[in-house]
């Protein structure tokens, strides 16, 4: 029998294809995967180390996509930090569904880790102390992914049934949707910055 003319798998279509599935809602795995593409479980693994070699070519696929951390231009750490911010929220709002998978694994993609390497590095020769960086970029994370999914949130985050006391009048004369999720990231963005330049004053005081 000739051979195709084109591949039937590489890495490139196993990650769309497995990034389509998670975001259908759909359960994913190595089989469901396989039937998604047509082609027997076996063969995927040719190509990725199994289950979690999916996972982290999904993470480092829509890494790429979103413009997340290595591509982060230079400049001071703050503009660093809030760009990262940034492409991570669009990032964790394009593919919500993903998120339960990759927090639970550990982080291995080439991409993902000279991104952290590349944060590390700025916050570092910002002054921030050795022993505190990790936290500091833990605590980045957590921003991002909760507004990633704030902002895949439904149009209406609260809709009480009930009399209120603040609640329902805030409700009423706030905006909804995106720009709800928008201003929300901003102030927060805007007052984490604030608290880490506070704090790296004080250690270098």
């Amino acid at each position: 029998m000739a051979r195709p003319k084109v591949p039937l798998l590489s890495v490139d279509r196993i990650a769309d294809a497995a990034l389509e599935l998670v975001d259908s809602g759909q359960p994913f795995g190595v089989n469901a995967l396989a039937r998604r593409l047509g082609v027997t479980p076996s063969s995927l693994y040719n190509h990725v180390d199994g289950r979690d070699g999916i996972i982290e070519l999904m993470r480092g696929r829509f890494s790429r996509d979103a413009g997340a951390g290595a591509q982060a231009s230079g400049g001071e750490w703050h503009e660093v930090v809030a760009e990262t911010l940034r492409a991570q929220r669009r990032m964790y709002a394009a593919h919500p569904n993903l998120v339960p998978l990759i927090v639970g694994k550990t982080i291995t993609d080439p991409y993902v880790i000279a991104s952290y390497d590349h944060l590390a590095t700025t916050l570092v020769d910002a002054g921030f102390p050795d022993d505190e960086v990790l936290g500091v970029i833990a605590l980045l994370d957590a921003f991002a992914i909760g507004f990633g999914l704030d902002l895949a949130s439904p149009h209406d985050v609260w809709q009480p049934e009930g009399e209120t006391q603040t609640l329902g009048r805030l409700i009423a004369d706030a905006p909804h949707g995106d720009e709800r999720s928008d201003r929300a990231f901003d102030l927060g963005l805007e007052l984490l910055i604030e608290s880490l330049r506070a704090r790296l004053a004080r250690l270098n005081a």
